[in-house]
């Protein structure tokens, strides 16, 4: 029998499997673990073959019945290097390393096998969701690393008076506010830096990429721009923008920040 999730929606639902995840567990229960094992490590996705994320996140969890380290071992090393080959590569084809990428791989790694480590240890719901939309799960996993990450080098970004304004006033700050030093005043920069990390997703990663000085679109394709970054238009990186801008500035001048 497969084992039900636990997890429950926002609307107080159990979360389901969908029909081919449940169809497919059913035919990979009947298999023996070799032949498991090596249609696992299949990378074709269009092999008729290849075992979904879904699928092998259900078996590793579910090793955990058998009291069996080696087995969880050989199935975790298959999953993780899976997760490890979908991330965004950190080298470029220059051969130079791009050291964002590189943080936004080490958080979406580690987060995953912690999960994988916590839930063997005491099962619970934390990776149900991974058992229902695996690809999906793991971009939201991206997702939240990308914004960790831009915030951390925003913050470690050193900065002279200039670049700072130059760069607040790409973002639209720049006519605003009356007073042109506070930019450099380290603690209005914290203040902006927790405005931006309190808005929406998609505003918030426009704002930051903007601050480290990312273009918004760009001619050459070589280029990484906000668009590509956020797999949106150059349109919608602008009304991100525009929006993030107007909220942030309604909160300075009414004094709340």
């Amino acid at each position: 029998m497969i084992t039900p999730l636990i997890k429950r929606n926002k609307d107080g639902e159990l979360y389901e499997r969908l029909p081919a995840v449940t169809t497919a567990l059913e035919r990979l229960s009947r298999s023996p673990r070799d032949d498991l094992l090596q249609r696992a490590a299949i990378k074709d996705r269009n092999d008729p073959d290849y075992v979904s994320g879904e699928c092998l996140v259900h078996h590793i969890r579910a090793s955990r019945m058998d009291n069996s380290v080696a087995w969880f071992e050989l199935l975790h090393k298959i999953l993780m290097e899976r997760i490890w080959r979908s991330l965004p590569k950190a080298e470029g084809s220059d051969g130079t390393l791009d050291l964002t990428k590189e943080r936004i791989r080490a958080l979406v790694f580690d987060k995953f096998g912690e999960m994988l480590l916590a839930d063997r240890a005491l099962p619970g719901d934390g990776l149900d969701f991974f058992e229902v939309r695996f690809d999906l799960g793991l971009k939201r996993m991206r997702l939240d690393a990308q914004d960790k990450a831009w915030r951390e080098e925003n913050r470690k970004a050193v900065l002279d008076d200039d670049e700072i304004g130059g760069q607040l006033a790409a973002a639209g700050f720049g006519s605003c506010l009356p007073d042109e030093d506070i930019f450099s005043d380290p603690l209005f920069r914290d203040r902006l830096y927790e405005a931006i990390d309190a808005l929406p997703p998609e505003q918030s990663r426009t704002m930051h990429l903007t601050l480290l000085g990312w273009p918004t679109e760009s001619n050459d394709p070589e280029v990484m721009t906000i668009a590509k970054a956020l797999g949106c238009s150059d349109r919608s990186v602008r009304t991100y923008r525009a929006r993030a801008t107007k909220a942030i500035l309604a909160l300075f001048q009414s004094g709340e920040y």
